[in-house]
């Protein structure tokens, strides 16, 4: 390497490590202005700028705001670009909180499979949610699905108790069908059986599942909510 192009080669990355310097420099200084004022238990976990309007994004647990460069002013909401009409926060969101299907402990779920079970979701549901309901109807006018019902006891002091029995039946997916789809309960647990709620309970917290069902896909990304078997279909369609 020649001299020019060394000395080109050093100059920029000398650049590089300046703006790298006077990021992490902005960075912090938002933080200090403006993490006091979320509240004592909140934490920003990263700050980013980003490309438009001179926003920075504050990533807070599975959760996106944004601020100015001084951290002065909060902006709470979604940035669309009008061009496309794509929602960034929303891209953004889906990338920040993807998870490692396979990593999921299955083995603590039950599995239905319907069809030839090729379209695959994993879904936390607690076995007093209304809204889980709702989507299990969805799920039972659905073919060529194969689901990973994790119980996520969260709603109600009993809830656990439910899913315990639901856990220790003879056909858990039938149980839990009966259960959530015709309101018949199952038949109290023995005494010698465990399920894993406590497992699933550490398990959502760790994913940040904060509401029921929380429908997971094999390429990652999540949808919180009982949505319907047309948005289901096109969700299923977009996994790759």
């Amino acid at each position: 390497m020649n001299k020019p192009i060394r000395f080109l080669a050093s100059a920029l990355l000398a650049m590089v490590a300046a703006t790298a310097l006077a990021d992490t420099a902005q960075d912090a200084a938002i933080k200090k202005a403006i993490e006091p004022r979320l509240g004592e238990d909140v934490k920003i976990d990263s700050i980013t700028k980003t490309p438009y309007a001179g926003l920075y994004e504050l990533r807070i647990g599975g959760d996106i705001l944004y601020t100015d460069a001084k951290g002065e002013y909060l902006f709470v909401g979604r940035v669309i670009d009008t061009r496309t009409m794509a929602d960034q926060t929303k891209a953004r969101l889906d990338e920040i909180n993807k998870i490692k299907f396979s990593d999921l402990p299955l083995d603590s779920a039950i599995k239905t499979v319907k069809g030839n079970g090729k379209r695959v979701i994993a879904v936390f549901e607690d076995p007093n949610c209304g809204y889980c309901k709702r989507f299990r109807h969805t799920l039972a006018d659905m073919d060529n699905v194969t689901v990973y019902t994790f119980m996520y006891n969260i709603l109600s002091p009993d809830s656990a108790v439910k899913s315990r029995d639901i856990w220790c039946s003879s056909d858990r997916s039938k149980a839990w069908d009966e259960w959530m789809l015709k309101g018949k309960a199952s038949a109290s647990a023995p005494a010698n059986c465990t399920a894993p709620n406590d497992k699933i309970l550490a398990l959502g917290q760790k994913l940040k599942v904060t509401g029921t069902p929380t429908i997971f896909f094999t390429d990652g990304t999540r949808i919180p909510g009982a949505i319907d078997a047309k948005a289901l279909e096109a969700k299923f369609a977009s996994v790759k």
